[in-house]
């Protein structure tokens, strides 16, 4: 257990994209250091998942595999105590990303999606830090840190990007019967199992959140899709996944905001309702 929560303005919430790779041991990059690795932490919900700390030339990275999930801990629990982190960091920039599904049908298998909006249907609803706050979720996929990873993305892949687009946000660990997915057609584009809670935990630290997505599978009733191919892009993209992240952060100036999005965090007015000890209910 570290007892000391290291300083840094950046936060990858890394997923099945970069899983494979060991994100980002094996970027040939001059300006990739790790600083440290293996790193836990005391939360109020737990120990942390192990946590790496490196540098893309001055600018310093927290990361964290796979949302933090594993075995034993619910997956609520695992972005709270990611997001306690990143708080105690200083964190002002989150990074996402993962493999999703389609639930529009002019999607391909290996098109590239950075989501504007989202749908919550899990059951992880009351999932806070604490309740000091309203979460006001207009532009919670920040359109400034978008921007910047559509751009980076462009320099990466010579696919299709969709730089706009609504993610479905389910619980798992299964994916979703063709009646799911239809229900969700024309209301959502992609399907995935993590955007929430971690872009409202995101809101409630203050810090802008954006996400790059890279459809691996076809809802199911759309089109057949198989495993095999599902398993070739969790291992042949990885690196690539990895490299525009690196990109965005080189790109971006964690302390030169032109978004909205610190201050659609508002002080709540139910402060005899929600209190600090609330965060562990």
């Amino acid at each position: 257990m570290n007892d000391q929560i290291p300083a840094a303005a950046f936060g990858i919430v890394g997923g099945s994209g970069t899983l494979s790779s060991d994100f980002p041991a094996h970027s040939p990059a001059g300006d990739v250091k790790i600083l440290a690795d293996n790193l836990y932490f005391e939360t109020p919900y737990g120990e942390s998942p192990a946590m790496r700390l490196f540098s893309v030339g001055e600018k310093r990275v927290l990361t964290v595999k796979m949302h933090g999930w594993r075995s034993g801990v619910t997956r609520a629990d695992a972005s709270r105590q990611i997001f306690h982190v990143f708080r105690a960091a200083g964190v002002k920039r989150v990074l996402s990303e993962g493999g999703v599904g389609t639930a529009n049908t002019l999607l391909d298998i290996r098109d590239f999606l950075i989501p504007d909006d989202y749908i919550d249907l899990t059951m992880r609803k009351d999932v806070m830090l604490d309740g000091r706050y309203l979460l006001v979720m207009r532009d919670a996929l920040c359109p400034e840190l978008r921007k910047t990873l559509l751009s980076a993305t462009k320099k990466r892949f010579h696919g299709r990007i969709f730089d706009r687009g609504v993610y479905a946000c389910t619980d798992g660990r299964h994916f979703e019967s063709p009646a799911e997915v239809a229900m969700l057609k024309g209301h959502a584009d992609i399907i995935g199992q993590s955007i929430c809670p971690e872009v409202y935990l995101a809101r409630e630290i203050g810090a802008c959140y954006a996400g790059l997505y890279y459809t691996v599978n076809y809802g199911e009733g759309i089109k057949k899709w198989s495993h095999e191919t599902l398993s070739e892009i969790f291992y042949d993209d990885a690196p690539m996944i990895g490299e525009i992240l690196l990109e965005t952060i080189r790109e971006t100036n964690a302390d030169a905001h032109h978004c909205a999005c610190p201050s659609l965090r508002k002080e709540t007015l139910l402060k005899e309702v929600y209190s600090e000890a609330s965060a562990k209910g």
